[in-house]
Order: C-alpha cells, then sequence, then structure tokens
C-alpha cells in the first residue's frame, strides 16, 4: 500500500492520500476521464483487482480479474494527450504511455483508452494498445 505521506504513483506529483486515495477507497468518483485513467493506473501498481472491475463497463469487462499473483512492477506513467473527458462531456479518450518491468525486461506501452459517462460517473470501456516497446 501506498504511504498516505507518499507521491501518488499516478504522476500528478499529489499526495496519494489528496489524488487517487479517495477514488481507491470509493469516498469519491473521478470527474474527468483522466483523473479516472490516473486512478485505474494507481489500482493496477497497487494491485487493486476490485476497483479495476467496478470502474470497467459491464459491456467489455471480464467475468473476472485477479492482478494477486501479477509480478509487474509499474515503474510511472505518462499521459500523452486527452480529448474530451470533461465534467460537461460524456465521451472521453486518454492516450498514456505506461513503463514497467517484467521478469526483468523494461517495457513501455501506448495506448488510447475511451470512456464514457453513464449516470454522471466515468467508467473504462475500452482501450487499444498501439505501441509495446522493449526498453534497453
Amino acid at each position: 500500500m501506498v504511504k498516505k505521506s507518499k507521491t501518488c504513483p499516478c504522476g500528478s506529483g499529489n499526495e496519494f492520500k489528496k489524488c487517487c486515495g479517495p477514488f481507491l477507497d470509493y469516498k469519491t468518483k473521478p470527474e474527468t476521464a483522466e483523473k479516472l485513467m490516473r486512478s485505474r493506473y494507481t489500482a493496477y501498481v497497487l494491485k487493486n483487482s476490485d476497483y479495476i472491475l467496478k470502474t470497467w463497463h459491464p459491456s467489455t469487462r471480464p467475468a473476472s480479474f485477479d492482478l494477486s499473483n501479477d509480478i509487474t512492477e509499474w515503474d510511472r506513467l505518462e499521459i500523452v494527450s486527452t480529448e474530451n473527458g470533461t465534467d460537461s462531456d460524456d465521451k472521453g479518450q486518454v492516450m498514456f504511455k505506461a513503463f514497467y518491468k517484467h521478469l526483468g525486461q523494461k517495457y513501455c506501452i501506448q495506448e488510447v483508452s475511451r470512456f464514457v459517462k453513464e449516470n454522471g460517473d466515468w467508467i473504462y470501456l475500452f482501450g487499444e494498445q498501439s505501441k509495446t516497446i522493449i526498453l534497453v
């Protein structure tokens, strides 16, 4: 778990308890698609499968999802661009790069994630990976 005084894994530069922490604790909900994207990344870092499933659209969500045995070591998230996804939108997309290590090898994936707002809540619809790069 992230210590309360630590910087949030999502790369915002904010403290976890003032950034993604309240989302993952279900105390509040992300107001934008980008904030949902960041909180989902943080959930991957913390291996919080429940949050990933609850923020995944029912039409594309897998029946089960378990990160408890995942050995991926997430390093950092970079938001490349956002399109729509504000409080006044009902759709949005976020392009990001996620850097990680798996079995000693460093990687970077680039993805465009698509989000929809339903009943006032942002929810992940699906993602399209455009690149997975092996880093030396």
